[in-house]
């Protein structure tokens, strides 16, 4: 799901049914739709074709609009297990199907279910206060001022990187893999691969170092050298903590969000075109 660039993935995987054993077309759709004219025009005319509930009693909740939206809508309805299929209204669209107003029941009951799983950020300030806040995407830790950043990075605990100096650091899961993570010259992860990416942003020293992947299981700890002087700002997906001394991060496997996707055009189909693309 994704905020600056292409668009957004981890502990993740996907699936569909066997032919006899797809789910029966749904009766109760919730439709949601960006502030744009275009998905506000969508919902308007499936809610009349199809009906239109409250998201609490829908068997699927419909998003309207780009990436950025649907971040918001797993963000909003992260604890619910309600599945969401995405269609493309927006400016950014790999986690939304193609729009088309017809046989909207048939694909979402033939559609592919991808298991995706966000981060926790545990950020600390200067104030010793305490934040929380999850991430489809991506946490990254950036320098506030002109100053380089100085971080010192722990992995389950285990030094494994004594100082990076750099525009800052970020941990992605698969699905947020393709995003700000891919700009950042991180790699591409696989849906279904239970791997996080641990990319540097423009780094100083050590020059070579391109960050690490790492198993979703991982713990991530993130110390900032020198606070004071090089302040540095948490940011998990749109929630952004300012000052922070440290950060912790995981998955957090206890939440489980179903994305749709129309056959052929899967979660991990894209994830692994976009490896091809340029």
């Amino acid at each position: 799901m994704s905020r600056r660039t292409p668009a957004s993935q981890l502990g993740t995987h996907s699936h569909s049914l066997p032919h006899a054993e797809r789910a029966p077309l749904p009766s109760r759709i919730a439709f949601l739709a960006s502030p744009i004219w275009e998905a506000q025009q969508a919902m308007q005319r499936l809610s009349a074709r199809y009906g239109n509930v409250l998201p609490e009693s829908a068997e699927v909740i419909v998003a309207l609009g780009g990436d950025g939206f649907m971040l918001q809508t797993l963000h909003r309805f992260m604890r619910s297990g309600q599945p969401i299929y995405g269609m493309h209204r927006g400016t950014v669209g790999l986690l939304m199907n193609e729009f088309s107003e017809d046989k909207l029941l048939e694909r979402i009951a033939a559609a592919r279910v991808a298991v995706i799983h966000p981060l926790l950020m545990c950020a600390r300030t200067r104030d010793d206060k305490t934040h929380e806040f999850h991430a489809f995407n991506e946490v990254s830790v950036f320098r506030e001022k002109y100053q380089a950043a100085r971080l010192r990075i722990l992995i389950d605990g285990q030094e494994r990187l004594a100082e990076l100096v750099a525009d800052g650091l970020l941990v992605a899961t698969p699905a947020g893999s393709t995003a700000y993570n891919l700009s950042a010259q991180g790699p591409i992860i696989p849906i279904n691969a239970p791997l996080l990416a641990l990319t540097p942003i423009s780094p100083f020293r050590p020059r070579r170092w391109r960050g690490a992947l790492l198993p979703d299981r991982a713990r991530v700890g993130i110390e900032v050298l020198e606070a004071d002087k090089r302040p540095v700002a948490a940011v998990a997906d749109h929630d952004e903590v300012r000052s922070v001394t440290s950060v912790d991060i995981r998955m957090d496997h206890s939440i489980r969000m179903q994305m749709l996707f129309d056959p052929g055009h899967s979660l991990d189909e894209r994830i692994l075109r976009e490896q091809f693309g340029y």
